[in-house]
């Protein structure tokens, strides 16, 4: 086919739009005008380009069109690596990350202990730039994640973007079993108990709820949970976590564009009977908010750190026949008191910044300020 008659059936094709309104956006002309466009790449385009990888974009492009960096669509391979990652064990390197929209590259959050990241020393608050070549310039967490997994023993080559640093950094990391856990554990002085979250998979909910049996069984006389850097995660999971926290009523509820109003609640039953410190800073998003919002919304705790994220959006894995998959935003969460959070965040009743300077002197500033206030309340 030759260009200019391309661009004859291109002009005819937009003509007959101007003339007609309403319909599918997969109607006769779309499916026509997909034709030539194909056609025309495969006779102008510099290199050789296969139909599966034109077909892919054909989907990426369409969910792409919406504007939200959260609505994506998946391949099977990258489907199943966004499912074990989920489950919380998985071939890969043992990094958190967490999506930041304004640089449009996704960020390491967190380096889990006696792993390939951390042995290879990858940092927190790296930009991931490439995988093995690859920019990963506007791909979402679950692209980058699919990038990074692959067999155990193999290797991956991770080009990342770190602060005071002008050139980017190629980092080989070899892949092993991670079995992420995703909640960590400790006793302070004065019975003071220290849970952190760092995610909400499928096995979070119980490994929080072994950690605070053993805070109670150990003399608990209050509790700091710690949210920071937690980019969220699956929605019924937090809301078991906050059943064993929350006093009787909501936990959080959506509503869509129809106006469809769904309520996720709590009977109380397991109310938190200790004083309760909240550290949250601008890496703790979505499930992360949800649970900080209620407990600030109860007054049943106090918060520590800086504003989260500000990501109030649901998300909605929907599979598709040939093993496919694509994740759309449904709905609006609004916390108990009504809500919307999102771009805003959740303010801390405690506002402290990070000093990144006494962390590296040994000394987690954030937390230390969490000790106080919480040792205040108790007394």
């Amino acid at each position: 086919m030759g260009l200019s008659r391309g661009m004859r059936q291109l002009k005819d094709i937009r003509a007959h739009k101007e003339n007609t309104s309403g319909g599918s956006v997969t109607d006769t002309d779309v499916v026509r005008k997909l034709g030539i466009l194909e056609e025309t790449i495969q006779e102008y385009f510099w290199q050789d380009v296969d139909n599966a990888t034109l077909e892919e974009g054909v989907y990426r492009g369409i969910l792409d069109s919406l504007g939200d960096p959260y609505s994506v669509y998946y391949t099977q391979e990258e489907l199943i690596a966004l499912q074990e990652q989920t489950q919380g064990i998985y071939y890969g390197i043992g990094a958190y990350i967490s999506q930041d929209v304004e640089a449009g590259y996704v960020k390491i959050s967190g380096v889990i202990k006696n792993t390939p990241a951390e042995e290879s020393k990858l940092m927190q608050d790296d930009y991931i730039y490439e995988i093995n070549g690859e920019s990963m310039y506007g791909k979402d967490s679950a692209y980058v994640v699919s990038k990074i997994k692959g067999e155990e023993g193999t290797y991956v080559t991770v080009t990342v973007l770190r602060t005071g640093v002008s050139e980017p950094i190629d980092i080989e990391v070899q892949r092993r079993k991670i079995e992420s856990p995703t909640v960590e554990y400790e006793m302070y002085d004065n019975h003071m108990a220290y849970i952190q979250i760092t995610e909400f998979d499928v096995v979070t909910s119980g490994q929080f709820e072994e950690a605070l049996s053993q805070a109670r069984a150990e003399g608990m006389q209050g509790l700091i949970i710690d949210l920071r850097s937690n980019p969220g995660g699956n929605l019924s999971t937090v809301c078991e976590i906050a059943r064993m926290l929350l006093p009787k009523g909501l936990i959080v509820y959506t509503e869509d564009k129809y106006g469809e109003r769904e309520e996720y609640t709590c009977n109380g039953e397991n109310e938190i009977d200790v004083p309760l410190v909240v550290l949250t800073n601008g890496y703790s998003a979505s499930a992360s908010e949800i649970l900080a919002g209620a407990i600030k919304d109860y007054g049943i705790g106090k918060l520590v750190g800086t504003t989260t994220y500000g990501k109030g959006i649901v998300q909605k894995v929907i599979n598709l026949s040939d093993g496919s998959a694509m994740k759309i935003t449904v709905s609006t969460y609004f916390t108990p008191n009504g809500n919307n959070i999102h771009q805003i965040g959740v303010d801390p009743d405690v506002e402290v910044a990070f000093d990144a300077d006494q962390y590296k002197a040994g000394v987690d500033n954030q937390l230390e300020t969490a000790k106080q206030v919480l040792g205040e309340m108790i007394d």
